[in-house]
């Protein structure tokens, strides 16, 4: 069937997209802010995911692709990097928004000492396996990324994305099983047991909960970057426009 691959992203972004302009979620209104950050981050995965193609630590399934190109990948690849982290981007809206009033979220010391759980043992593990790609690349960037939010920027949310990605953890079960071959004859994408640890959660590796956890990281990161950059320019153009009006 070479359009299951398709099929699996188009149902993935499917709902989120329709309900992105319900009337109290209003996700489309962040559109501003998430296409950007999406378009960034999916530019260094794509990359990423090319290379590692092109050196065989994973590959496609014909069987499963339309055979469309696009960037030295399969089409229906590329567009894994905009229908994953708009659905996951737009949970990540809906839940915050429903978490909002609460403020335990905010605990620092519970989201300092999970960071850096997170990164002593993703360091532990790019160490252990550093012969192999997939394992090396997709630990060191996690622990990379969490420590400069957590000790750089220092931002408050984190306790918020490690509830909500569990969360994700569900639907990503799913749509991983099914393209690692879960419920099918075979693979829709494979990998090169010489490149990963070689455990299964299933049929998925387990450094795909790892390398989905960075790709949403990253993407909200810089979503809420550019959502707090374009509202404090939106107020600072609203100010100008009330002085102007008071004069």
């Amino acid at each position: 069937m070479k359009w299951l691959y398709l099929l699996v992203n188009f149902f993935t972004i499917l709902i989120p997209f329709i309900y992105s302009f319900h009337p109290r979620l209003k996700f489309h209104k962040t559109w501003r802010a998430f296409f950007p950050a999406m378009f960034t981050v999916g530019l260094f995965f794509v990359l990423w995911d090319a290379l590692f193609t092109s050196m065989g630590v994973w590959g496609f399934n014909e069987r499963y692709i339309t055979g469309v190109q696009f960037m030295w990948l399969p089409v229906e690849e590329v567009l894994f990097f905009v229908c994953i982290p708009y659905a996951c981007v737009f949970t990540y809206h809906c839940l915050t928004l429903f978490m909002g009033k609460n403020n335990k979220m905010e605990n620092k010391s519970v989201q300092k000492w999970i960071s850096i759980v997170l990164m002593v043992l993703m360091s532990i593990g790019a160490v252990m396996y550093a012969d192999r790609w997939y394992t090396v690349t997709t630990f060191a960037l996690l622990a990379v990324v969490v420590f400069y939010l957590q000790f750089v920027e220092r931002v408050k949310w984190l306790n918020a994305f490690y509830l909500i990605y569990a969360i994700l953890l569900i639907p990503f079960f799913i749509v991983n099983g099914v393209l690692t071959g879960t419920g099918i004859e075979e693979e829709v994408v494979w990998y090169n047991g010489a490149e990963h640890m070689g455990y299964r959660i299933g049929t998925i590796p387990v450094e795909d909960v790892f390398y989905g956890m960075a790709l949403i990281l990253m993407n909200v990161a810089l979503y809420r970057y550019l959502l707090k950059k374009q509202t404090r320019a939106t107020e600072i153009k609203l100010e100008k426009h009330e002085r102007i009006s008071v004069a």
